[in-house]
């Protein structure tokens, strides 16, 4: 800053010096009277320290000159304004035999504004025109999606952070489907329409580069992905604020991920609700080294919570989570990393009694529909008596909410997965229709990116050169993201009455073959030229459409913006249900082929629905 102000002062004082002697020559018309020569030398040593007393005081010469802004040169016109006030307040009192003209005084302060103004803009001018402009052929030439704020501020973000190099983007206009924007210019760059075709566009700007701001719609961001592709296209992102904000990406153009794909509007949270039952509680996580689980864990630390114990029987999954949370721990968070199953009922009662949890989240859960259906026993454990387990121990150690993370598949279920969520959703609201705990079921759709579900799996077949494998052309799933999800969970605690099952809105369900055709495409490759899809046929206990609704929830109200109650009808009696958990229960420790039976009747009773597990069919 020394050497800076070095440079800057002389400068700014030959520039204001020079304003000041043109206000003159501009006041008498070049012919200035000799009487007045006296009062400009006189005067000058006072305008000039009285401007530098408005510089400092307005922080000037702080403000950088590459990154001129219109706050910039507000600036300017506060400091020629103060300093003209007070410049006309001493000139009451005359210089000499003459008072400086008022006409010098505010041509003086026209000129100020205008030549400060001039330099500031002339040295980004520079930095964002003349240097991109010399340097501009060995740049990538690109289009910008839109002409809104965010791709606007695409622009200027390329034209701040300009580096010489042959990876840097040359804009050379935007794109836009609204007609009213078309055929204008942005920042001297051209608007094109969309609706003139991408094969157009490319050949006349020579394109190879798209980019497009991170909030766009998923909708729209998959059309473009496949318009492009046909094209050459190669389409980027620039992050929105809130993802540079969180840490989960820096500020620079990065690829398009399936996450942009199916990104859907925003939700708009009651975040004083959800930090009132929150913050400054004792909470406990099951299954919190999950996917779902652990953006669970990362999304109520930031509440700030008392505590925070997370309980998981994964060895490897505790130890990650401990070393991530461990880096960065907020102050205030008492974090506890349990080992433990919650089938040990001996182990999560001294769990419970030793920290004394108020909110309980469960996420602990077995949900591979086809692992599941060769290994029932496991499901039946670990997802109806595991449940069982933490919601007893729950109500007995008189935790104040329990939240249980449900699926889509518990409707009308085909798999033993969905069969075993739907008895846990059944106990639970069986449990509260009398407890003074409030115990809510959430019931959402597929996650992306969760472990072993289709897009990693996607990926790796990728990598390997394919080929990617969808069991069957028409298949669809409901999707979204983890943090959407995590954050539509944290509300539906706040807002759910007990015993609700509450369920999530997913938007659109996504066909599977068009979600491998947009990863193979991200992944710079075609289908079918580079890598085939291949369809392997429905696996057991898949459906080939999801629901998240039973028919009796058809005309579930809203109660936010994306969550639905569903309805409490056909919840058993609590002895009822104890009585179905025990038949379970024993038949787990007799044989498959005994427990799929009992499952099956079950399952049939709550839904009224004939359901024959895979086994029993291969059986029959």
């Amino acid at each position: 800053m020394r050497h800076r102000l070095a440079a800057i002062v002389p400068v700014y004082g030959l520039l204001l010096a020079a304003c000041y002697a043109a206000a003159y020559q501009l006041r008498f018309d070049f012919a200035v009277p000799s009487q007045f020569h006296s009062v400009f030398w006189l005067s000058l040593p006072f305008v000039l320290i009285l401007k530098a007393a408005g510089c400092l005081a307005t922080g000037e010469w702080r403000r950088t000159f590459r990154y001129a802004s219109v706050s910039d040169i507000a600036s300017v016109g506060m400091m020629a304004l103060g300093t003209t006030v007070l410049f006309w307040l001493f000139n009451l009192m005359p210089l000499g035999s003459h008072a400086v003209p008022r006409g010098i005084i505010l041509i003086d302060a026209i000129l100020s504004v205008l030549t400060l103004g001039f330099l500031r803009v002339a040295a980004r001018t520079h930095t964002e025109v003349l240097e991109p402009t010399l340097k501009g052929r060995s740049r990538v030439p690109t289009l910008i999606y839109g002409v809104r704020k965010d791709s606007i501020g695409i622009l200027r973000m390329l034209n701040a952070t300009a580096a010489s190099g042959p990876k840097e983007h040359r804009v050379v206009g935007f794109v836009d489907s609204d007609s009213r924007t078309q055929k204008s210019l942005i920042a001297g760059l051209p608007v094109f329409a969309e609706q003139d075709g991408w094969e157009s566009l490319v050949r006349r700007t020579h394109a190879r580069r798209l980019l497009i701001p991170a909030g766009i719609p998923g909708q729209e961001a998959r059309a473009l992905l496949r318009e492009c592709a046909g094209h050459d296209l190669k389409v980027h992102v620039i992050p929105g604020v809130d993802e540079i904000v969180d840490g989960r990406f820096k500020l620079a153009i990065r690829d398009l991920t399936v996450s942009d794909l199916l990104r859907r509007e925003p939700n708009q949270l009651d975040r004083e609700a959800i930090q009132g039952y929150v913050t400054d509680r004792r909470v406990l996580v099951t299954g919190g080294a999950g996917s779902i689980g652990s953006e669970l864990c990362r999304q109520i630390r930031a509440l700030r919570p008392t505590s925070l114990v997370i309980v998981d029987q994964s060895e490897i999954g505790i130890f990650t989570i401990e070393q991530e949370f461990r880096a960065a721990e907020p102050g205030g968070v008492d974090l506890r990393f349990v080992m433990a199953d919650v089938v040990d009922e001996a182990t999560l009662s001294r769990v419970m009694e030793q920290h004394r949890p108020e909110i309980v989240f469960h996420a602990a859960a077995y949900k591979h529909v086809p692992l599941m259906e060769d290994n029932p026993q496991a499901a039946v454990l670990n997802n109806v008596l595991g449940t069982k387990t933490v919601v007893d121990l729950a109500e007995k150690h008189d935790v104040k909410q329990f939240v249980m993370i449900s699926t889509d598949k518990a409707v009308r279920p085909t798999s033993v997965m969905g069969a075993t969520k739907l008895i846990s959703e059944k106990y639970l609201q069986s449990v509260a229709a009398s407890s003074h705990t409030k115990f809510v079921a959430v019931r959402f759709g597929n996650v992306l990116n969760s472990v072993g579900s289709v897009v990693p799996t996607f990926r790796k077949q990728i990598e390997q050169g394919g080929p990617v494998t969808v069991t069957h052309p028409e298949m669809e799933r409901f999707f979204m993201t983890i943090p959407e999800a995590v954050q539509l969970v944290l509300q539906a605690g706040a807002i759910g009455k007990s015993g609700e099952v509450l369920i999530l809105d997913m938007g659109e369900p996504v066909k599977i073959v068009d979600l491998a055709r947009d990863l193979i495409l991200l992944s710079g490759l075609r289908y079918p030229d580079d890598i085939d899809i291949e369809f392997t046929g429905m696996r057991p206990g898949e459906k080939l459409y999801e629901e998240l609704f039973y028919a009796s929830e058809s005309g579930a109200k809203k109660v936010h913006e994306k969550i639905y109650s569903g309805s409490a009808e056909n919840v058993p009696p609590l002895p009822a249900i104890l009585f179905d958990i025990r038949r379970l229960e024993e038949a787990a420790f007799e044989s498959n082929i005994e427990l799929l039976h009992t499952l099956k009747e079950i399952v049939a009773q709550y839904t009224d629905s004939e359901w024959v597990p895979s086994r029993l069919k291969a059986a029959a």
